[in-house]
């Protein structure tokens, strides 16, 4: 079953000239249910860009995104806001922490915008942050109070613990050494295979594109290569 259906999806952009730049030039792409798949490609080529439309944080000029079954366009404002809430998860390459919170905080937050119990989201922020080997200790410290890489265990906890259907992951691994990197993806991927989560990394790093089950390259917005790995 696919959990992604995108359809000739075209995003026009303009540049600082206001010249027309065509960032996707009618993709076309489907997502099963539980894959862990690359979208690589060097730099401009609109990787991003099309993780950002399959998220639903922007809008194409033209084509359509289904995700879960629901087409994207038709939704807008608060039942957008909604629908990612529900189904999606985000991991960004600047972490994009609450500064002001703690791990466990920042963890907790998405549970608490899902109306989850106190006490019930306590205990699954605590899970998910242990699973991804953030100490008792730890999980009270800002993120200013933890390395790079801790950063980024609590930013794939708090994408994990509403559990989505999706997690998109842009250049997760960006900010981080081979070592800490190479581990937390070997942890996504186990979370992949123990619980059926579809991952989808927009990365030009080697590490995601070795550990990826499906590797999709694309250059000046149109996919150039396609394969199982």
């Amino acid at each position: 079953m696919d959990i992604v259906q995108v359809e000739n999806l075209v995003k026009v952009y303009e540049d600082q000239n206001q010249v027309p730049v065509r960032a996707l030039d009618g993709i076309d792409l489907q997502i099963g249910e539980g894959e862990f798949t690359a979208i690589a490609g060097p730099s401009g080529s609109g990787k991003t860009t099309l993780l950002n439309l399959i998220g639903g944080l922007d809008k194409p000029t033209s084509g359509s995104v289904r995700v879960a079954g629901q087409d994207l366009n038709e939704l807008d404002g608060n039942a957008l806001a909604e629908f990612r809430l529900r189904n999606l998860g985000f991991i960004f390459q600047a972490y994009n922490l609450i500064p002001v919170l703690s791990a466990l905080e920042n963890v907790e937050f998405i549970l608490l915008l899902q109306g989850v119990p106190e006490e019930e989201r306590i205990e699954r922020a605590r899970q998910e942050l242990a699973e991804l080997g953030i100490s008792d200790d730890m999980m009270h410290r800002r993120p200013s109070e933890l390395s790079g890489g801790q950063q980024q265990r609590v930013a794939v906890a708090r994408a994990t613990v509403a559990r989505p259907r999706i997690i998109l992951a842009d250049e997760p691994t960006a900010n981080l050494d081979s070592k800490t990197g190479g581990l937390l993806l070997d942890k996504m991927r186990e979370m992949n295979e123990s619980r059926g989560i579809t991952f989808l990394f927009s990365t030009h790093d080697q590490m995601v594109m070795e550990r990826a089950r499906r590797l999709i390259l694309i250059r000046d917005g149109k996919i150039v290569e396609d394969r199982q790995r």
